[in-house]
């Protein structure tokens, strides 16, 4: 089915195309990554990753047509591909795919009038899945989780734990499928008390358990990754974080 011929009209109708594109984008960064990276040459054009709600998916160039029928994915996915280390660009593949599901799922919104109920409905029912790169780099979550859960059991707050801790924090926090809800909510209390009293460094406002945060190695301050323009995904990438303050002091002779 072409995807850009079908119109879903109801909540349930979305959510179904959403998740069919989602197992394709999933199937092409995944079980097919070898074939989808042969695709993304960069001697071709700017080149876009496709999904399809028949869980297919495809590297092909942008539509011509301005504006397109629907969004479009991000372009020139191909450009990246040997300036990066595999895992890492398939991470920034995964990063941008989410974003356009979001895009499409609520472009069908807009076009068929969802009221506030229905897009919430939608979106709560779109948070229930698993992102992109959440799937994609699953084994670097587990090992972020261990990390985490040993430096809640010592009692130490080493940096290379915090860092994994604030890194994954927006997206690890899923509930774990063996966890009882008593061992939840122990959880919950512990990093409730564990930032409840920590300001932002750069706003001043409290610590909120469904906000990504991110800490500086060098003044040790805590920041809302909105405030400092650090997303998940970056700080997975980071050595060492220094706040803008930080990163401004000229160095000691």
């Amino acid at each position: 089915m072409d995807s850009r011929t079908y119109n879903p009209r109801t909540v349930e109708e979305v959510f179904r195309d959403f998740k069919g594109r989602r197992a394709g984008l999933i199937k092409a960064l995944t079980t097919d990554v070898e074939d989808f990276y042969n695709q993304c040459d960069p001697e071709k054009e700017n080149l876009c990753l496709y999904g399809f709600p028949s869980e297919q998916w495809e590297v092909n160039l942008p539509a011509e047509e301005v504006p397109p029928e629907l969004p479009e994915p991000v372009l020139g996915i191909n450009f990246a591909r040997d300036g990066m280390q595999e895992k890492d660009w398939l991470s920034l593949v995964a990063v941008h795919s989410d974003a356009w599901l979001l895009a499409i799922a609520f472009y069908f919104g807009a076009r068929f009038g969802f009221d506030k109920a229905d897009r919430k409905r939608l979106f709560n029912m779109i948070n229930e899945l698993p992102t992109i790169f959440e799937v994609v780099t699953g084994a670097a979550k587990k090992q972020v989780k261990e990390k985490s859960s040993v430096s809640n059991h010592s009692g130490s707050k080493s940096k290379s734990s915090s860092k994994a801790q604030r890194a994954s924090e927006s997206q690890a926090r899923q509930p774990k499928p063996l966890q009882s809800k008593e061992e939840d909510e122990e959880l919950d209390d512990q990093d409730d008390d564990e930032h409840g009293e920590t300001l932002c460094g750069a706003c001043g406002e409290h610590y909120g358990t469904d906000e990504f945060w991110i800490c500086c190695d060098i003044c040790e301050k805590w920041f809302h990754g909105k405030c400092v323009k650090i997303t998940p995904a970056r700080a997975e990438h980071i050595k060492q974080y220094k706040c803008p303050s930080c990163s401004n002091k000229r160095a000691r002779p």
